[in-house]
């Protein structure tokens, strides 16, 4: 009986690969680290090969650690980061640079070389940019593509395929060049539900009007649930699976951690339109659902049918959260390398302080995050981060005391995007938090107190790769539906109400967050 999946999620510095049952539960959990080339501060690249070899890697060991059969294996999904891949005509890796025999060909989600195109597309005024919140992010796949015909021709001229990081893993699975609903809609400006997706009078504005033949683009592409094909027999016995093994359409690694953690209420649209998902990691993605287009300036969408049939998907995003505090941890002369052992270090002293001093706890240090720019509720990726208030201390409880108030600052910052949301008929009261932001006690205790919402930790240990799964599932045949996978795979979870004792206290911290703001404005204008 085929009864399992496998979800393979691929992030900023690893793959990760959970095998997981019918009724939801990750029996195991294996993970290989994959390599992020900086070749300057504002880009970032992988090697296609050394996260397939990842993948590989991961979901060989999570197969032979959890000892189920691999003919009980029915459907693998893959979700990932919405790098850019890049491969020639035969296939092949088509890279950007070379290094240590590794052919870089994939520009990871988080560079930002593409910025003045990013730009250019915004000043055409186009119409499909009322779906990217009135401009488009140098994250996205449009200004890459701009940038990688312009700077490198060279490369311009050899590509064969063109990829979304999920999409390369599907293709690499079976060998199909099916494109997925999610990374298109979301990264691409495809518009889902015509005869072909493709914005043609967009393509021709920003010079890309060769765009989809060069990257062997399809017109139309497979919705989340469906599979796009079976494995491979080379694929099969690299894995240890056998061909029956169904792939299903890839996903953006953020939407299958909503997917995870609001799939089990998806059935009923009244209340999955009050639940909002809070994916937290290097940085932070806010997404919630609408039976109608909701547009807002800064939030990325509405985009149909991302997730689930009949609804659409609305994002919101914090550009540094997890990066941010790894940062502060770097930049300090007391903090060191960022592991989660020096995070907790940290964490358990500044909850030693707070109990000692009070809710009065580094109140005049003040922080704006921006300091990979603003997603939302600005769109700016120029801006930057600001500290206010710092002393000569340079000890580890000084350490600690910025510390306490970035997290602070990244749940000000969520309480004005969630604002923000609710302006354009997005109101939440709930908050389901997954992510690596879930081992963080300060930010958890935060999300609930600063924005008033309850907050729902879920019992899974990785409710991204759970999402996968139902994606999987669904695509497998072992549910009908996506939303029937999302009722039956759901996690439970823990429920967090706000501590009503400290509104006063955060409602002060968030009206010194927007003078700052306001004082950012007139410092970068004079």
């Amino acid at each position: 009986m085929r009864d399992h999946v496998i979800a393979v999620d691929v992030g900023t510095g690893s793959a990760r690969a959970g095998v997981v049952d019918r009724n939801g539960h990750l029996l195991v959990r294996c993970e290989h680290p994959i390599l992020l080339r900086r070749p300057q501060d504002e880009r970032g690249e992988h090697a296609s090969e050394d996260i397939w070899r990842a993948c590989c890697h991961s979901v060989r060991s999570a197969l032979a650690q959890s000892g189920i059969a691999p003919d009980r294996i029915a459907a693998l999904a893959f979700d990932a980061t919405c790098s850019l891949v890049l491969r020639d005509h035969d296939g092949a890796p088509l890279a950007l640079d070379w290094q240590d025999g590794e052919a870089f060909d994939t520009i990871a989600w988080l560079d930002h070389r593409a910025t003045a195109q990013a730009e250019e597309c915004n000043r055409t005024g186009h119409p499909t940019l009322a779906h990217s919140g009135g401009s488009i992010s140098p994250e996205m796949q449009m200004p890459k593509l701009m940038w990688l015909k312009r700077h490198r021709p060279d490369l311009w001229d050899r590509l064969g395929y063109l990829f979304d990081l999920s999409d390369y893993l599907t293709w690499r699975a079976t060998g199909s060049t099916e494109r997925s609903v999610c990374t298109l809609t979301s990264k691409w400006n495809f518009v889902a539900g015509r005869a072909s997706g493709w914005q043609a009078d967009f393509l021709r504005l920003i010079g890309l009007d060769d765009l989809v033949e060069k990257g062997t683009l399809p017109d139309v592409a497979v919705p989340v649930g469906a599979p796009v094909g079976r494995l491979s027999a080379a694929v099969a016995a690299e894995l240890g699976l056998d061909e029956t093994v169904s792939v299903a359409a890839g996903m953006i690694d953020a939407y299958a951690g909503a997917l995870g953690v609001l799939g089990g209420v998806a059935a009923d649209p009244h209340v999955l339109h009050q639940q909002t998902a809070l994916v937290g990691g290097t940085s932070s993605c806010i997404i919630s659902f609408a039976s109608n287009p909701q547009f807002g300036k800064s939030l990325w969408g509405p985009y149909q049918e991302t997730v689930f049939a009949g609804q659409w998907l609305v994002e919101a995003g914090q550009s540094a959260t997890g990066a941010l505090l790894g940062h502060l941890l770097r930049l300090h002369s007391l903090g060191g390398d960022p592991t989660p052992e020096r995070h907790q270090q940290v964490i358990a002293r500044v909850q030693q302080l707070r109990a000692i001093e009070g809710s009065g706890f580094a109140e005049r240090i003040n922080i704006l995050p921006d300091f990979h720019g603003n997603r939302s509720p600005f769109a700016d990726p120029h801006l930057t981060g600001v500290i206010s208030g710092l002393t000569l201390d340079a000890s580890f409880d000084g350490l600690c005391r910025l510390y306490w108030r970035a997290c602070v600052a990244i749940a000000l910052g969520l309480r004005q995007i969630l604002e923000t949301m609710a302006e354009s008929g997005m109101h939440s009261s709930v908050l389901h938090l997954t992510g690596g932001h879930v081992k963080n006690p300060l930010l958890v205790e935060l999300y609930a107190d600063v924005t008033g919402c309850d907050l729902v930790i879920p019992d899974s240990r990785d409710a991204v790769l759970v999402g996968t799964a139902m994606n999987a599932a669904a695509a497998g045949g072992l549910y009908k539906s996506l939303t029937e996978a999302g009722a039956a795979m759901a996690p439970s979870g823990e429920r967090i109400a706000p501590n009503p004792a400290n509104r006063t206290l955060y409602d002060r911290d968030y009206a010194k967050f927007l003078t700052m703001q306001r004082h950012r404005v007139e410092l970068n204008g004079l």
